[in-house]
């Protein structure tokens, strides 16, 4: 039985801030759920009596909690409290104890900077910042649309539509609409050190190769097989079914190579489907070089991993997949969104397809700086150097 992420007085609390007023795309970026499982948490509450009773319960006990919190604070600093968890730190704060010290306990405005500790011309300050509400709504809107976007590609996906405004400002109200992403859960970092992997600067010089899994709304469990351009990081295919066997992976792999060309090196792990008789003759007829990574050594397919940790958490954990032709619809239009349309930071925040493009183009890397800051491979190799001479085996 799988274990639950939230328990029922957390749910209770989420669902009593969507009564207060807050929207539920709002607050399905912020705990990570999708709006359909806050809309089945309300129907539970609905339909179960004893779930009821206790958000009653526990919404009573929480706001004497508050109260009661609220009352312990007055008492220690003289009645200069403040809403529950925030620090008097900043002027803004600081304005709002005084605006508290006058309103209840009636104090001067003279006594109550004094006991803030602010000056009274800071007291008095309006602030003349513009409320920026259009670009407050358009950041929010596409904070919904791409929920486990930050603000880095917020603010690229800002840019390309026109707004002038800079990172800061995007990152000051990206912080203060609430927007941040929530991380799921911590990941464990490697130690020690890792040795570049060199590939030729040009598109199909290395595939990598590596299977997701998920489920059904009705629990049937399918798998996606993901193939990535490890140079221009392309989703060159993505294909969920519930059974794919090596001659399937073979089938697949001719049908792609139609299409686009054959590559140079193929990277994948030691699946039973990638090590089947089928994929070795396939390999050995049309002479295409297979690498094994080492077993247990995952981030020497680290392209491929990372591309299944994009799938996993913009797509595979955000819906509900129906049945199969819903996933393969849903898996075809987001492999189109990733190639075309989403900013890859390691790209310098251009999408696969302009720098596949460039590449095509122009023989080599992209050379404007603000497009690319970063370079993810090696140069091509020089005049009167042989190919495999400039490849490093993964790992």
């Amino acid at each position: 039985m799988k274990k639950k992420r939230f328990t029922e007085e957390q749910i209770i609390g989420i669902l009593r801030e969507q009564e207060a007023g807050a929207k539920a795309a709002d607050l399905a970026r912020k705990y990570a759920v999708s709006e359909t499982t806050l809309y089945n948490w309300k129907s539970q509450i609905r339909r179960d009596g004893r779930f009821r009773g206790q958000a009653a319960e526990g919404a009573g006990g929480g706001k004497r909690a508050s109260e009661e919190a609220l009352g312990r604070s007055d008492a220690r600093c003289g009645g200069a409290s403040r809403a529950p968890g925030k620090k008097m730190v900043g002027p803004a704060v600081k304005r709002d104890a005084v605006a508290h010290l006058q309103a209840v306990m009636g104090l001067s405005e003279r006594r109550a900077c004094r006991i803030v500790a602010i000056d009274r011309k800071t007291a008095r300050y309006t602030s003349k910042r513009p409320a920026d509400a259009e670009l407050r709504a358009e950041l929010r809107d596409l904070a919904n649309a791409r929920r486990r976007f930050g603000y880095r590609r917020l603010f690229v996906l800002l840019r390309q539509r026109g707004e002038r405004s800079g990172k800061n400002r995007i990152y000051r109200l990206y912080r203060e609409e609430g927007l941040t992403v929530r991380k799921r859960r911590a990941r464990r970092r490697a130690v020690g050190t890792r040795a570049p992997i060199l590939v030729e600067a040009k598109p199909n010089a290395r595939w990598s190769l590596d299977f997701v899994h998920d489920q059904l709304a009705s629990g049937r469990r399918f798998r996606i097989l993901n193939i990535v351009d490890d140079v221009t990081r392309e989703c060159l295919a993505a294909i969920p079914d519930t059974s794919i066997s090596g001659k399937r992976v073979a089938r697949e792999l001719s049908a792609l190579i139609e299409r686009r060309g054959k590559p140079g090196m193929i990277v994948s792990d030691n699946g039973t489907e990638f090590t089947s008789n089928a994929v070795l003759s396939w390999s050995e007829e049309n002479k295409v070089e297979w690498h094994f990574i080492m077993p247990g050594k995952p981030m020497q397919n680290g392209f491929c991993e990372s591309f299944n940790g994009r799938m996993r958490d913009e797509l595979l954990n955000e819906t509900l997949f129906f049945g199969l032709d819903h996933a393969r619809e849903k898996i075809r239009y987001w492999a189109h969104d990733y190639n075309h349309r989403r900013p890859h930071s390691s790209l310098g925040y251009a999408t696969p397809a302009d720098y596949a493009a460039a590449l095509t183009a122009t023989g080599d890397r992209l050379r404007n700086p603000d497009q690319l800051r970063r370079s993810p491979v090696a140069h091509p190799t020089p005049a009167g150097v042989s190919t495999a001479g400039t490849q490093l085996a993964a790992g």
